[in-house]
């Protein structure tokens, strides 16, 4: 298993988390890729986008139905600009690749809004710290585990 993945799955037992890390079969970069794999609505999957807001690395846990509005965003945490960030940004506050960065397992806590309109799924998908892994969990555990703020980010 990828140390990514064994980061986040201590990570998950630490935080009481039920759910396991599954394997896809493929990469899932996107969430219309993830949706498809595991037969689920693009909505029930929880992108974890990581953004650099005045320097600072904020996550934002999206419905895979959306897209974040950055100006929102920053009004929402104070920032004079949030952008998305570099892949080079995302590994060194997450230690995790774009396209399966997960909600947790990073080397630091990292600032976490998570979208309001994940809470219409009883299930929901996230990254597990690698392209090929996903976990399955809920919207009021990402707010649980990832101490994050519930926010309309779109």
């Amino acid at each position: 298993m990828h140390p990514n993945v064994v980061r986040v799955q201590e990570a998950l037992r630490a935080h009481a988390v039920a759910g396991e890390v599954v394997v896809l079969g493929e990469a899932a970069p996107t969430a219309a890729t993830a949706a498809a794999q595991l037969g689920c609505e693009v909505g029930a999957i929880a992108n974890s986008l990581i953004f650099d807001a005045d320097g600072a690395p904020l996550l934002v846990l999206t419905s895979g139905a959306h897209r974040v509005n950055t100006e929102l965003v920053a009004r929402l945490v104070g920032a004079a600009k949030v952008r998305r960030a570099t892949p080079e940004f995302v590994r060194e506050h997450t230690g995790q690749p774009i396209g399966g960065v997960a909600p947790v397992g990073h080397p630091a806590p990292v600032r976490t809004l998570v979208d309001s309109w994940l809470s219409k799924h009883e299930v929901v998908w996230a990254a597990a710290g690698h392209p090929h892994t996903v976990f399955p969990t809920s919207y009021d555990e990402l707010l649980r585990i990832t101490g994050g703020t519930a926010a309309e980010v779109e």
